[in-house]
Protein backbone atom coordinates (compact mmCIF):
# COMPACT_ATOMS: atom_id res chain seq x y z
CA UNK A 1 0.00 0.00 0.00
CA UNK A 2 1.55 3.16 -1.17
CA UNK A 3 1.93 6.66 1.36
CA UNK A 4 -1.37 8.31 -0.47
CA UNK A 5 -4.06 5.26 -0.33
CA UNK A 6 -2.51 4.38 3.47
CA UNK A 7 -4.00 8.20 4.71
CA UNK A 8 -6.80 8.23 2.24
CA UNK A 9 -5.58 10.73 0.15
CA UNK A 10 -7.43 11.71 -3.39
CA UNK A 11 -5.93 13.72 -6.38
CA UNK A 12 -8.73 15.80 -7.16
CA UNK A 13 -7.68 17.96 -9.74
CA UNK A 14 -3.65 17.79 -11.20
CA UNK A 15 -2.21 20.08 -14.06
CA UNK A 16 0.71 21.71 -14.92
CA UNK A 17 -0.58 25.05 -12.66
CA UNK A 18 -2.46 23.57 -10.36
CA UNK A 19 -2.99 20.10 -8.00
CA UNK A 20 -5.71 19.49 -5.44
CA UNK A 21 -5.46 17.08 -3.23
CA UNK A 22 -8.84 15.92 -0.69
CA UNK A 23 -8.27 14.06 2.81
CA UNK A 24 -11.10 13.20 4.88
CA UNK A 25 -9.96 13.13 8.60
CA UNK A 26 -9.64 10.29 10.68
CA UNK A 27 -8.79 8.50 13.69
CA UNK A 28 -5.55 7.81 12.09
CA UNK A 29 -4.95 11.08 11.24
CA UNK A 30 -4.67 12.73 14.77
CA UNK A 31 -2.89 13.77 17.45
CA UNK A 32 -3.33 11.92 21.32
CA UNK A 33 -5.09 15.50 21.99
CA UNK A 34 -7.63 14.66 18.92
CA UNK A 35 -6.24 17.51 16.34
CA UNK A 36 -5.08 16.59 12.78
CA UNK A 37 -1.29 15.73 13.02
CA UNK A 38 0.77 18.65 11.56
CA UNK A 39 3.01 16.42 9.53
CA UNK A 40 0.24 15.83 7.35
CA UNK A 41 0.08 19.31 6.24
CA UNK A 42 3.17 18.78 5.32
CA UNK A 43 2.64 15.43 3.45
CA UNK A 44 -0.42 17.26 1.93
CA UNK A 45 2.20 19.88 0.35
CA UNK A 46 5.07 18.15 -0.78
CA UNK A 47 2.62 15.47 -2.54
CA UNK A 48 0.87 18.27 -4.39
CA UNK A 49 3.96 20.31 -5.46
CA UNK A 50 5.66 17.04 -6.61
CA UNK A 51 2.93 15.95 -8.57
CA UNK A 52 2.49 19.13 -10.23
CA UNK A 53 6.10 19.24 -10.96
CA UNK A 54 6.27 15.81 -12.33
CA UNK A 55 3.34 16.77 -15.05
CA UNK A 56 6.17 20.07 -16.21
CA UNK A 57 9.24 17.29 -16.98
CA UNK A 58 10.62 17.54 -20.17
CA UNK A 59 13.26 15.68 -20.02
CA UNK A 60 11.98 11.42 -20.17
CA UNK A 61 14.24 9.20 -17.12
CA UNK A 62 13.88 12.12 -14.91
CA UNK A 63 11.38 12.38 -11.81
CA UNK A 64 10.94 15.58 -9.36
CA UNK A 65 11.85 14.98 -6.01
CA UNK A 66 11.51 16.68 -2.68
CA UNK A 67 14.42 18.37 -1.43
CA UNK A 68 12.68 21.07 1.07
CA UNK A 69 9.94 22.32 2.39
CA UNK A 70 8.98 25.22 4.80
CA UNK A 71 5.56 24.63 6.63
CA UNK A 72 3.65 27.09 9.03
CA UNK A 73 0.97 25.39 10.96
CA UNK A 74 -1.89 28.33 10.93
CA UNK A 75 -4.96 26.59 12.81
CA UNK A 76 -5.98 23.26 13.70
CA UNK A 77 -8.47 20.89 12.77
CA UNK A 78 -10.27 18.18 14.47
CA UNK A 79 -12.49 16.46 11.78
CA UNK A 80 -14.16 17.36 7.87
CA UNK A 81 -12.14 17.29 4.67
CA UNK A 82 -9.19 18.96 4.15
CA UNK A 83 -8.33 19.96 1.23
CA UNK A 84 -4.58 20.96 -0.07
CA UNK A 85 -3.93 23.03 -3.17
CA UNK A 86 -0.86 23.94 -4.75
CA UNK A 87 0.27 26.22 -7.40
CA UNK A 88 3.69 27.18 -9.04
CA UNK A 89 6.16 29.48 -7.22
CA UNK A 90 8.84 28.90 -10.28
CA UNK A 91 9.30 26.10 -12.74
CA UNK A 92 12.65 26.06 -13.81
CA UNK A 93 14.54 23.29 -15.93
CA UNK A 94 16.05 21.55 -12.70
CA UNK A 95 14.35 22.83 -9.72
CA UNK A 96 11.23 23.89 -9.26
CA UNK A 97 8.97 25.70 -6.43
CA UNK A 98 5.86 25.55 -4.88
CA UNK A 99 3.55 26.64 -2.62
CA UNK A 100 0.20 25.10 -1.00
CA UNK A 101 -2.29 26.07 1.19
CA UNK A 102 -4.23 23.35 3.16
CA UNK A 103 -7.93 24.60 4.22
CA UNK A 104 -11.21 22.79 4.95
CA UNK A 105 -14.18 24.59 3.45
CA UNK A 106 -13.04 28.45 4.17
CA UNK A 107 -9.45 28.96 5.85
CA UNK A 108 -6.41 28.50 6.23
CA UNK A 109 -4.92 25.99 8.79
CA UNK A 110 -1.25 25.70 6.98
CA UNK A 111 1.16 27.48 3.99
CA UNK A 112 3.81 25.98 2.77
CA UNK A 113 6.64 26.29 0.12
CA UNK A 114 8.50 23.00 -1.22
CA UNK A 115 10.99 22.33 -3.57
CA UNK A 116 11.75 20.04 -6.21
CA UNK A 117 14.70 18.73 -7.97
CA UNK A 118 15.55 16.54 -11.05
CA UNK A 119 16.59 13.39 -10.08
CA UNK A 120 17.53 10.51 -12.96
CA UNK A 121 15.54 7.44 -12.45
CA UNK A 122 15.31 3.77 -13.35
CA UNK A 123 12.40 3.12 -15.58
CA UNK A 124 11.93 -0.59 -15.89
Amino acid sequence: MNLLENLGIKVVEQSKKRVILEMAIEDKHLQPYKIMHGGLNAVLAETAGSIGANLNIQDAGFAAVGVDIMTHQLNKIKDGIVIAEATPVRIGRNIQTWQAFTHPKGSAINASLSTMTLKKVKVD
